[in-house]
């Protein structure tokens, strides 16, 4: 089969590095991908929103099958793209439709269908410019620390977590009168702060049965001790520790059954993974948030554990025979660390030369924003390598990826050092 993946990512990476690993792999094209999917596939420069040039890489490489990596695509509705079409129709897409994917799309309509199927999560309530002084009332009657998000795709930016009564009503004003978001933040919800430790579970769906994949959790701060801005992702561990048998049937009877029957229920057809962002607030799971593909940089901790073939697996979720597939995964741990440019969440510097990544051994390097130019491998983004290692514990995965990072240089180079901090 010839496959084309969608992004340019770590999880891109991650996706093709498992899916070059399958017996039934022709050919793997990636769009626009990076230096690392270079090695073992085809990159193509296309935008993954631009669904015309799609369409021609498509028919041109006699496409069998495309995995979309990245959330703008399809709520942008590349799916739907592909149904409307007669020359696309009949070739899969793993990833939603633009129904489904309005469960990351939009929060306040994650949360009504949250409300709606009986889903544990925050009391929340949505506001816009029109009900702003609403909005004031409502954030009166909360306690800190209070929590505002932005309805729409933000880049991972768009929530906000303000300790002062004064500071959330300054920012809320400023997300819906003033567009600190865009249109991203024309609606704003407001939700109670949930206490507790944060994971995140993974689901693959063929829209009737489903595969619970590996738990993980992800590192968000910039800074040691989980302090500073908010990143897209500075490391994760998979498995989370404290996910025993337990908890794990608490999130599957309580939250995986409803959001997957929910979707039914609802007459969304529902074909690719679902990202639940979870809180355990003493013992009990929680919705934080729903996000329709993969984490990043959660994907690079979760694959490598999976024993199975992924794209057998994507055959049964195309063709609805997911429930016939064999699932493994292995009892080993799995840790990433992510090594970002300088200055990085915030305004940092491109096209660093990146070297010693040769030098690695017992590690699996993930490129995220990274580019090759002539013979040299260059930094091109905020987070540009994750450095992922198996071992029989979270300590033995961490030294094999902290060792190897010592191997690796680039101009300013940042990570943290304290992956697993709060686990070990």
């Amino acid at each position: 089969m010839n496959i084309l993946i969608l992004g340019s990512g770590g999880r891109e990476h991650a996706f093709t590095l498992k899916l070059s690993q399958s017996t039934k792999i022709n050919e793997l094209f990636v769009a626009p991908g990076n230096a690392g999917t270079a090695q073992i596939a085809t990159n193509l420069a296309i935008n993954p929103t631009d669904f015309e040039a799609i369409k021609k890489v498509v028919i041109n490489n006699k496409i069998d099958m495309v995995v979309v990596g990245p959330e703008a695509p399809l709520v942008a509705g590349v799916h739907d793209f592909f149904l409307s079409d007669a020359d696309l129709k009949q070739i899969p897409v793993i990833g939603p439709k633009k129904d489904g994917a309005l469960l990351e799309g939009s929060k306040d309509f994650s949360k009504q269908f949250m409300q709606k199927h009986g889903i544990p999560t925050a009391g929340y309530r949505s506001f816009t410019n029109e009900t702003l002084e609403a909005g004031y009332t409502f954030l009166e009657t909360l306690q800190a620390p209070y929590v505002l998000k932005a309805d729409g795709l933000a880049a991972g930016k768009g929530v906000l977590i303000l300790n002062s009564l004064e500071e959330a009503k300054k920012e809320l004003k400023e997300m819906l009168t003033n567009q600190k978001f865009g249109n991203a933040s024309a609606t704003v919800v407001i939700e109670e702060f949930l206490d507790g430790i944060e994971l995140s579970v993974f689901v693959l769906t063929d829209g009737k049965s489903y595969k619970i994949l590996p738990s993980a959790k992800d590192y968000k701060r910039i800074g040691e001790g989980d302090t500073g801005l908010n990143t897209g992702g500075m490391g994760a561990i998979s498995p989370v520790p404290f996910t025993d048998e337990v908890f794990l049937k608490k999130v599957e009877e309580r939250i995986i059954k409803p959001t997957v029957y929910g979707l039914q229920k609802d007459g969304i057809d529902y074909r690719g993974f679902i990202f639940i962002g979870l809180m355990n607030v003493n013992g009990d799971p929680y919705v934080i948030e729903y996000n329709v593909r993969m984490g990043d940089p959660e994907t690079e901790v979760v694959l490598p554990r999976i024993a199975s073939d992924l794209l057998d697996l994507f055959e049964g979720v195309a063709d609805q025979t997911l429930h016939e597939k064999s699932f493994e995964v292995s009892p080993q741990t799995a840790t990433t660390v992510m090594l970002v440019s300088g200055g990085y969440p915030e305004a940092y510097e491109k096209n660093k030369e990146i070297s010693g990544v040769a030098l690695i051994k017992d590690s699996i390097v993930f490129h995220a924003g990274t580019k090759k130019e002539s013979d040299k491998v260059l930094t091109n983004g905020g987070r540009v390598l994750a450095i992922t290692s198996l071992g029989n514990s979270i300590e033995e995965a961490l030294e094999t990826s902290y060792r190897n990072i010592e191997k690796v240089h680039f101009e300013k180079m940042n990570y943290r050092k304290d992956i697993g901090f709060d686990l070990t």
